[in-house]
């Protein structure tokens, strides 16, 4: 038996009472708020052959990038075959499949179909997009919602998310004006967006506008935060703003305070909070002992060898708590992940592996090293996924490991690049001005 949802599409298996449950878990997730877990739990619980319900439970394991969340999408995933009844909850089905294999490229496509066939699927829109994010394909993060478009209309639920993924593909695509326009229009649509939110918040990163940036994270906290899952990404983007200007102490306030100050074990936080302190180490911060909570946190799991880009931050964790065996061991896991038939194995080739040597060679003290091992892929990063702001601090580990080997001219050469790119950031110009008095760094 089928019903219509609030986009008007066929929904196999669903009760009046479910859908109201699914439709509360879809509105969460596109706001990024709240629980969206248990709210499709309370949606199967009332019908357990609700195909979709079991669609979303299984993304919303599979999305965190959580080892932990492989077994649960499993199970999802077989509940929502057995159930799924139109081409639409297949697609899903199979997507889902694809992604648990760890073939992402595949899953996306299979999204990609599903949304050109169906493109009020918020849903697959979401999924998809998440999926573009995490693989850093940054043409399908704006296209595969531009597509979709025309389809919606400000009166139609969840108006806001499409607003706000359409945002950070134009952003991740270098459209600055027309991504901010479209993100603080979703927030003006959604306060709580937190996904809105965010697109904005990286387009003053990327076009330095630090003051903007501070202005724009802490004019309606209490909108974007509060319950939000996403909370600490979009803090950790308040704290990069302070970061550029040189203002450690804030930097460090919200470090322990909202970024982690409840030493979160989610591994996207946890990835925060590594590439945060990172960017402290190459500045010669001593951040005293707050990389213990991090890298036991990260330990756990650390070796799972399913994505290479948390690999890197865990790697960055535990070279910054001096626990360089446990370093190694995450480096040892991935030859074996190289080794796997999925798209995992690429992003650890093409980019993981030798930035996680780069990073224990810097740690090591090694900084000749590092750079050799990060110019090669610098300019190829997007493939191990990632936002542009997130892989920035692979160019700011290759100036730092530049300047420290000793290597004046390449040191002077990445600055000048960083402050074409950047003239209004003062951490340019500090590099600019170390380059024209050269110097080692102990």
């Amino acid at each position: 038996m089928s019903t219509i949802d609030r986009r008007g599409l066929a929904v196999t298996g669903a009760t009046a009472e479910s859908l109201d449950h699914f439709e509360q878990a879809l509105a969460e997730l596109q706001c990024y708020r709240a629980d969206p877990v248990a709210s499709v739990d309370r949606a199967i619980a009332a019908a357990s052959g609700f195909a979709m319900a079991h669609a979303l439970r299984a993304w919303l394991h599979l999305l965190g990038t959580e080892p932990a969340g492989i077994p649960v999408a499993r199970e999802s995933h077989r509940a929502a075959a057995a159930t799924a009844g139109t081409l639409r909850e297949r697609g899903h089905v199979e997507a889902i499949g694809h992604l648990i294999e760890g073939r992402w490229h595949q899953a996306s496509r299979v999204l990609e179909d599903v949304t050109v066939e169906a493109p009020r699927d918020a849903l697959a829109l979401l999924a998809g997009h998440q999926i573009d994010f995490f693989t850093g394909h940054s043409r399908m993060l704006r296209d595969r919602i531009a597509r979709a478009l025309p389809a919606w209309d400000s009166t139609m639920p969840g108006y806001h998310s499409i607003l706000g993924m359409h945002a950070f593909g134009l952003e991740e695509t270098g459209d600055y004006a027309r991504a901010e326009a479209a993100g603080r229009r979703g927030v003006e649509l959604e306060p709580r967006d937190g996904w809105s939110q965010h697109a904005v918040a990286h387009v003053l990163e990327m076009q330095n506008r630090t003051s903007d940036g501070i202005a724009w994270m802490t004019a309606n906290p209490d909108g974007w935060a509060g319950d939000s899952f996403f909370k600490v990404h979009n803090w950790w983007h308040l704290a990069l703003y302070h970061f550029d200007q040189g203002d450690i102490d804030a930097v460090l306030h919200l470090f322990d305070t909202e970024i982690y100050g409840a030493k979160s074990g989610v591994v996207l936080d946890m990835v925060d909070a590594a590439a945060l302190l990172w960017r402290l180490h190459l500045r010669g911060v001593d951040v005293g002992d707050r990389w213990k909570a991090v890298a036991d946190n990260w330990a756990p799991i650390a070796t799972a060898g399913t994505y290479a880009f948390n690999d890197l931050h865990a790697v960055m964790a535990f070279v910054g708590a001096g626990r360089r065996d446990a370093a190694v061991a995450v480096i040892a896991a991935q030859k074996q992940a190289m080794a796997r038939d999925d798209d995992n194995a690429m992003f650890t080739r093409d980019v993981g592996h030798d930035a996680c040597r780069a990073v224990l060679a810097f740690g090591d003290g090694d900084h000749a090293t590092a750079v050799n091992l990060l110019r090669p892929i610098r300019s190829i990063a997007h493939r191990f996924g990632g936002s542009h702001a997130q892989r920035d601090v692979l160019d700011l580990t290759l100036i730092e490991a530049a300047f420290r080997s000793g290597n004046t001219a390449l040191a002077a050469a990445l600055a000048a690049e960083r402050l074409d790119t950047r003239p209004e950031s003062p951490l340019a110009r500090l590099f600019a001005n170390r380059a024209e008095t050269p110097r080692l760094v102990a």
